[in-house]
Formats: C-alpha cells, structure tokens, sequence
C-alpha cells in the first residue's frame, strides 16, 4: 500500500552556517561598531545580544537574510520577546523548532481525514505517515498539505509504492 511521512526537520549544520555568516557580517558592518551586538547558537536556540532593542531587530534581520540564503525556512524559527539582559544591553532568544509537535500533528491528521481523498494517517512519534490505496491521492494530498500553512516547515519523505 504506497504510503509516504510527513516531516519537519531542521537543517543545523546550515543553521550554524547561517549564524556564523551573521556573526562575521555584524562583527564587519559599520553600524554595528561599538553596540557589542553579538549573534551566538546554544543548547536552548539563537541568542541575540546587543546594547538596544533597535540594534537587537537589525541584527536579527541579518540572521534571517542569512538563513534564508541557507535554504532554512523561517517557520523553523520561534522569535520571542526582546528582554533587557542588565545594564544597558538587551537579549532575544530565537528557539529552533524540529520535529512536529502533538498539537500539530492532530491538526495534519485532521486535515489529511477532512480531505475527499481516501487515506488513512496516523502519528508516529515526530512524524505523520500517510497511506492510501492510490498514488494519486497520495501526490494530492502532498500539493494540499504544501498549500496550506501549518505554521510549520513541512517535508514529504519516504514515499514508497
């Protein structure tokens, strides 16, 4: 029975990528001279530090050109709020998201089950695998879930006859 999985996952090697470019970028630029504006990755996501909150966007401008160059979709990124870190610099934590959440799972069963094409689906731990008796249901169903927003970067994999 051709079956295929739906997926998001993120590209981390390009995520670094993408943050050392704009590290190296605002380190360069000479509006960012003296603001201390910093771009690092760590365990919990992106850290944007500089000494406003205007310099803080301008930075995270930079980082999304640059991850957007990288081929990384945006709705992998998770932007909070700008906070004042002491004294006069302020901080934004930018989270990764990878994998699909349970909340967002049931909501692409729902719609893969809400659809007139006859397949079933069911979640398997970070994904949602797909199966129906036709491979052309399979493909609409694909253009379908591309064409509506989940607020999630979805991937189609292991589709198999």
């Amino acid at each position: 029975m051709p079956s295929f999985d739906v997926v998001s996952k993120l590209d981390r090697q390009e995520v670094m990528n993408a943050v050392n470019q704009a590290q190296k970028e605002v380190v360069q630029r000479y509006d960012f001279k003296g603001t201390g504006t910093q771009i690092e990755l760590t365990d919990e996501g992106i850290v944007i530090r500089a000494n406003s909150e205007g310099r803080v966007d301008a930075a995270r401008d930079v980082l999304e050109t640059k991850i957007v160059r990288r081929k990384v979709s945006l709705k992998a990124l998770d932007t909070q709020k700008t906070q004042p870190a002491g004294g006069a610099t302020f901080r934004q934590l930018i989270k990764l998201r990878d994998g699909i959440e349970t909340d967002k799972a049931k909501e692409l069963v729902k719609a893969i089950k809400g659809s007139p094409h006859k397949l079933q689906a069911a979640i398997q731990q970070d994904c949602v695998r797909v199966t129906g008796k036709k491979r052309d249901d399979l493909q609409a169903m694909i253009a379908e879930l591309r064409a509506a927003d989940f607020d999630l970067p979805l991937q189609f994999v292991n589709f198999r006859d």
